[in-house]
């Protein structure tokens, strides 16, 4: 009888490319790994994997393998999530990964209303730039609170449950007295100094696809994708930026925020699960929490 254990550490590895990536993921040492893919070679009688490099590669088999067995783990995914439903509880530990830009004025109330509300339910945040979708279908994460430009396509994996947060625009950032708040034509940035994400980011690519439709190539003074740094420059006087709305204390002294007045540039915030037939309460508790404070945004 197939494990199922097993069959998560062949996905894992195929997604990661290597037996080492895949331990560090799954928190194990690279010999347990290999060991437990030699039992599940032995148990099907075929090789699985070969070397490809640096990294390993699906055999024909284990890619026919693969395909049996994300069917099998989203099968055990929803027998646990509907016993979850069953009990009717929110458990005890949930896994959330979020955009840094995100943490302060949407995951940090999230948070504090679920200790609230579920005090039993300890949160593991793992904040990081990265997409962090694929980990939702490896079973890494729990939720991801994630972002989605509005000119880019829709890159959500197969298995994957979107739930949509808030539209979150990106607003132009000056010193404090370099203007009055009001909405800002984007053409008029032409003539700044900017301060921008590197063009290879997503919130990059937005804003150079949205300078080009006003008719010109942005040029930045200073490239980062670090929205304090970009801030901070702003704060000074040496750059303008553009930054997410959210990403932003309202409160912070020494910058003006304004507007987009004719191109506006958005990004969707949503939460991400997996997606079973039968809603796992503890992943909707953490949903719920998310969109509220997400609500109190609009």
């Amino acid at each position: 009888m197939l494990d199922v254990r097993r069959l998560h550490m062949l996905k894992t590895v195929a997604a990661r490319g290597s037996i080492a990536a895949a331990a560090q993921s799954l928190g194990l040492t690279a010999g347990a790994v290999s060991q437990q893919l030699s039992a599940l070679r032995h148990d099907v009688g075929v090789d699985l994997l070969r070397p490809d490099g640096r990294t390993v590669a699906l055999t024909e088999a284990g890619r026919v393998l693969l395909e049996h067995a994300d069917r099998i783990l989203a099968a055990v995914d929803e027998a646990e999530s509907a016993l979850a439903a069953v009990k009717g509880t929110v458990g005890a530990t949930a896994t959330l990964a979020a955009l840094p830009s995100t943490v302060a004025r949407i995951v940090a109330p999230a948070l504090t209303a679920l200790g609230s509300d579920h005090p039993q339910l300890a949160v593991t945040c793992l904040v990081t730039d990265q997409a962090q979708l694929r980990e939702l279908t490896l079973g890494t994460v729990d939720v991801v609170l994630g972002q989605q430009y509005h000119h880019l396509p829709d890159t959500a994996p197969r298995g994957v449950e979107v739930a949509p947060l808030l539209d979150d625009p990106l607003v132009v950032v000056t010193a404090a007295g370099r203007g009055d708040g009001r909405p800002v034509a984007l053409r008029e940035l032409a003539t700044h100094s900017l301060t921008l994400p590197p063009p290879t980011t997503e919130c990059g690519q937005a804003v150079l696809h949205a300078c080009q439709q006003a008719g010109f190539t942005p040029a930045a003074r200073y490239v980062t994708a670090d929205i304090a740094a970009q801030l901070t420059l702003a704060r000074a006087g040496l750059a303008t930026a553009l930054v997410p709305r959210t990403a932003i204390d309202p409160a912070a002294p020494g910058i003006l925020t304004a507007p987009i007045g004719d191109r506006p540039i958005l990004r969707l915030l949503f939460a991400a699960t997996r997606r079973t037939e039968t809603a796992n309460p503890t992943h909707t508790a953490v949903v719920a929490a998310l969109r509220a404070a997400a609500r109190s945004e609009s």
